[in-house]
């Protein structure tokens, strides 16, 4: 059982790997990118060992199906509206979650100079 002054736990999966058909240039959505996404989640965990109890902790294959349900979802112009869609989709079914981040990254972004990637990172608190 947790106490007003326990640190939450946190829970991470990092790196989850899309197709997506998104972005602002029309060329992005026909030919899609590549797309990243991290989610980490902070809350009180511990009372889920007792009994192994994924009801009772972050469910981070829960993170993978819903990110994968919005990137491969219709086409979205704006990485921060896909960030956004994740995390608030994901929050309302994460109970457990006092805090949420998520981050979406998209891989060599349409930019003039070489880039590895633009990303934004959202955070949602109970």
């Amino acid at each position: 059982m947790q106490n007003s002054q326990d640190a939450p736990d946190v829970i991470a999966i990092k790196s989850i790997q899309f197709h997506g058909k998104h972005g602002h240039a029309e060329i992005e959505r026909i030919e899609g990118n590549q797309f990243e996404v991290d989610v980490t989640a902070k809350g009180f965990f511990k009372d889920s060992i007792k009994n192994e109890e994924l009801d009772k902790t972050f469910d981070y294959a829960l993170a993978e199906k819903t990110a994968a349900e919005i990137i491969y979802g219709p086409s979205k112009k704006l990485i921060e509206t896909l960030c956004y869609q994740i995390g608030e989709e994901l929050f309302k079914k994460a109970e457990t979650v006092q805090e949420l981040i998520v981050t979406v990254r998209k891989l060599s972004p349409p930019v003039d100079s070489p880039a590895e990637y633009a990303q934004i990172t959202m955070t949602w608190k109970r």
